[in-house]
């Protein structure tokens, strides 16, 4: 099984070297992959050590849901020698960044959420109701965003094709049901640590009122909300993300 990990830490994963002393790490959503952090790795890259790893969300291994995406993050962190490190986390990758810091909070420094799970959220992942039609596949995707035209045929294609896979699929059912059992609504205030929110008005999956309660049971947080945008701030408005979060780091 440690094979199995060490070869996926190895296989899917970018790093932007750097002589910086601080370590990034963005973690990706359900449906995520690593092009979402594009314009963020370009942005943090000349500073920060920036880390992306593809979480193992369809390899066989991973009975146990997010608490083995967990696993999987520590490994991650204790292969590269990655120390304290600022985590990023959309969707799903918040949670994640969320139940790790639970799991070991004298391990990380700080934290940012962009339209993170762990409360409640409007899961694409929950069922498949017409997979096999590409058109209805699509115009799922494109009502998590609000700028429609972040959404091209790669993305689409990508999604369809895990949709087509019965064990990708039962993956991501499995995965959206074990994100929507794990409230952590009671655990929140153990983390006191910096955090950011930031979060878009128009998130119809992890919606506004989520955010308000992430910063309510926070005790150290920061809360930004971006118009015209949906559940992708980091794709949708890079810029204004980018700049929420490197003034966040900077402070």
């Amino acid at each position: 099984m440690q094979l199995q990990i060490n070869q996926a830490l190895a296989a899917n994963s970018i790093h932007y070297p750097t002589t910086a002393a601080k370590d990034i790490v963005l973690l990706h959503g359900l449906f995520g992959n690593l092009s979402n952090w594009k314009a963020v790795q370009q942005e943090l890259s000349p500073n920060y050590q920036v880390w992306t790893p593809q979480l193992p969300l369809f390899n066989h291994f991973l009975g146990g849901g997010l608490n083995k995406l967990v696993d999987f993050l520590e490994d991650y962190l204790q292969e590269h020698q990655i120390k304290n490190p600022i985590l990023i986390g959309n969707s799903l990758g918040g949670h994640v960044a969320l139940l790790y810091t639970l799991k070991y909070p004298e391990k990380v420094e700080r934290l940012v959420l962009t339209g993170s799970s762990g409360l409640y959220e409007n899961s694409f992942g929950g069922t498949f109701p017409r997979v096999k039609d590409y058109q209805y596949i699509k115009q799922k995707i494109e009502d998590v965003f609000d700028r429609k035209e972040v959404v091209d045929e790669e993305m689409v294609s990508y999604v369809f094709d895990i949709v087509q896979q019965k064990s990708k699929a039962l993956s991501v059912i499995m995965l959206a049901r074990d994100a929507q059992k794990q409230n952590l609504k009671e655990l929140l205030h153990f983390i006191k640590i910096p955090v950011l929110l930031i979060w878009g008005l128009q998130d119809i999956v992890t919606p506004p009122e989520v955010a308000e309660e992430f910063y309510q049971y926070l005790p150290n947080a920061t809360l930004h909300y971006i118009d015209r945008c949906g559940h992708a701030p980091m794709m949708e408005q890079p810029e204004l993300f980018n700049g929420y979060v490197s003034n966040f780091l900077a402070s």
